[in-house]
């Protein structure tokens, strides 16, 4: 092979693998901060979350992965908040052991993330911070159903408990992995979305009036879609 032809092969391959890694981090969300362990000992590993994602695309999370055990002998979580393209903020929930897919997140593999927009507090805003529930959605993006009064039920028995198909008393997409979705206004008047995956757990502290039912009234809610979308 000459040397000409090998320079090009080598070039095209680089172009290539430049648009596929390109299109790796072409997500939605822009990582703002992230937050591993219980609510009563978590720390930020916003940096060792950075350093993880340029190794791997996707990858199973644990005290390994950020080289620490917040909480020795519980169950942790990491949190990653993040700002989507229409500067909605969110919560994404992992429990620990899962794995992390890093596709719906911008600049995943090139680390272009994670510099501010939360206070490094566990529920992602300052403390004391409380959000009121507009509405509750769980299922999936294609089947998906509102939950909100049982939401409402299961918050008046339990501050917290496990996000299954047994709670809602429903399963809306058989054979996939559902997500409880909660979208909330905070006190700055911001709105939301919490974002809990099927088998995780769902901590009611941050949300104002929980255990009360105390929520937003029937003429202030959410539109019933999955995105939230137009009010």
């Amino acid at each position: 092979m000459s040397r000409i032809r090998f320079t090009i092969l080598l070039m095209a391959a680089v172009s290539i693998l430049s648009i596929l890694l390109a299109a790796q981090d072409a997500g939605d969300y822009v990582i703002l901060s992230a937050q591993y362990g219980s609510e009563f000992h978590h720390v930020d590993v916003t940096d060792r979350l950075r350093e993880a994602a340029r190794h791997d695309h996707l990858f199973r999370m644990g005290n390994g992965t950020f080289g620490v055990d917040p909480d020795p002998g519980v169950v942790k979580t990491l949190r990653i908040f993040a700002r989507g393209p229409n500067g909605e903020e969110r919560m994404f929930e992992f429990r620990e052991g899962s794995v992390i897919d890093g596709a719906q997140f911008r600049g995943w593999g090139r680390g272009e993330w994670g510099f501010g927009g939360w206070s490094g507090n566990w529920n992602g805003g300052g403390e004391g911070v409380k959000f009121v529930i507009l509405s509750a959605q769980y299922g999936t993006a294609y089947h998906h159903v509102d939950v909100t009064q049982r939401l409402r039920e299961e918050a008046r028995r339990d501050r917290i408990f496990r996000n299954t198909n047994g709670v809602f008393g429903v399963d809306p997409d058989r054979g996939v992995v559902k997500t409880l979705r909660i979208f909330a206004r905070g006190p700055d008047g911001h709105e939301r979305m919490f974002e809990y995956r099927e088998g995780s757990i769902v901590d009611g502290a941050i949300f104002r009036g929980w255990g009360g039912g105390e929520w937003a009234g029937e003429n202030d809610h959410w539109s019933g879609r999955w995105e939230g979308g137009d009010r």
